[in-house]
């Protein structure tokens, strides 16, 4: 089956949409996860520019932002930081964003079962506002070192159900499921109709092929389950710090390289698999 490849922004780090554009012209996506800066008024340009490069908006990454917190104020900011992405993908014409918890906490601050309840009341609210826009959202389940909340498909199939959101799915990523799925691809099985996005790094974060991930077998299962979304490369630079894009001075150029070399890698696997 082909399938369409795209890669998040945020890669590139604080980079100005036109030269993003090129580069991922250049490596042969067809479209962009697009991480938006805090200005509404700047989406129907960025819509311009990537249409202009023959790039389709595939989805919205979010803002990090706290929606779990017992503190209401901060928790309140961090849903209205959502209603603004759904506004922002509105005038962008992306059809799904994607939700997380604020990355890199580890640890609850009050209690466990508090802030899980306070995830679910925000996420129900956050679907919501979405629905009323005609727009989709997609909950990322992350890895331990990144989020205490929903590090496995088990647990986010939990909150799905919880939940009770027509317009919400998951998102499930090769890199993440790595560190904490038994059997990433029978993980991708039973997701089924409820996968909404796929992201794909290798084990080390790198371009496919660089790790050890069985990718055969979770293109396999994303056939088997007929998911019908785009394959979305998140990759980053070898270097320290993963909540930083930027490792170095020639960052830009590693992850340029990475790119064309992941479309290829990714085009070949889906050809061999149709054989």
């Amino acid at each position: 089956m082909h399938r369409k490849i795209g890669a998040c922004s945020w890669i590139f780090g604080d980079t100005d949409s036109r030269k993003i554009a090129q580069f991922w012209q250049s490596a042969g996506l067809d479209g962009i996860e697009y991480n938006p800066v805090m200005d509404v008024n700047n989406a129907r340009e960025a819509k311009r520019i990537f249409t202009d490069h023959g790039l389709a908006i595939f989805s919205l990454t979010p803002p990090d932002a706290d929606i779990s917190i017992a503190d209401t104020l901060i928790r309140n900011k961090a849903v209205d930081c959502y209603y603004w992405l759904i506004d922002y993908a509105c005038q962008i014409g992306a059809p799904v964003i994607s939700c997380h918890g604020l990355v890199g906490r580890i640890a609850a601050k009050t209690h466990t079962a508090e802030e899980d309840q306070l995830l679910l009341s925000s996420l129900i609210s956050i679907c919501n506002r979405a629905k009323s826009s005609g727009i989709s959202v997609v909950f990322e389940v992350l890895n331990r070192y990144e989020t205490h909340q929903i590090r496995n498909y088990k647990e986010a199939k939990a909150l799905l159900l919880s939940a009770g959101q027509e317009n919400l799915a998951l998102l499930l990523d090769s890199y993440h499921m790595n560190i904490e799925e038994p059997d990433p691809a029978r993980s991708l099985l039973e997701a089924g109709t409820s996968l909404g996005l796929y992201h794909v790094a290798d084990s080390n974060r790198e371009a496919p092929g660089r790790g050890h991930i069985d990718f055969v077998s979770q293109f396999r299962a994303l056939d088997d389950i007929a998911y019908q979304g785009p394959v979305i490369l998140e990759i980053n630079a070898p270097g320290p710090n993963p909540f930083s894009a930027i490792k170095g001075t020639n960052t830009q150029d590693i992850v340029a390289s990475y790119l064309s070399e992941s479309v290829s890698y990714l085009r070949k696997l889906m050809k061999d698999k149709a054989a």
